[in-house]
């Protein structure tokens, strides 16, 4: 069965539309910053926690020696001759 569209059915949607949109407006004004206070506390605390467990790493005795990255030794076996110091003349 075909169905034809009548000039209600049109005032219809657009109404349907205008409404949604307009009832979005104002629904997105009142719960938008709470959201938004929401996913910062979120925020915070994640950053405030992962720097408390930083710092708490980081403190150590004092004369206390820690090494994070030990380089690895690397032998050359190229003899590329002996390191000669020069002044520049003028």
């Amino acid at each position: 069965m075909l169905q034809e569209a009548s000039l209600v059915g049109l005032f219809k949607v657009l109404l349907y539309i205008a409404l949604f949109y307009y009832g979005f407006k104002i629904l997105s004004r009142i719960f938008a910053p709470l959201f938004l206070k929401f996913v910062i506390k979120k925020a915070e605390s994640k950053f405030g926690a992962g720097f408390n467990s930083q710092q708490q790493a980081k403190q150590k005795k004092e004369g206390e020696i820690t090494l994070e990255n030990i380089p690895e030794k690397k032998s050359s076996s190229n003899n590329v001759g002996e390191y000669v110091d020069y002044e520049e003349v003028e």
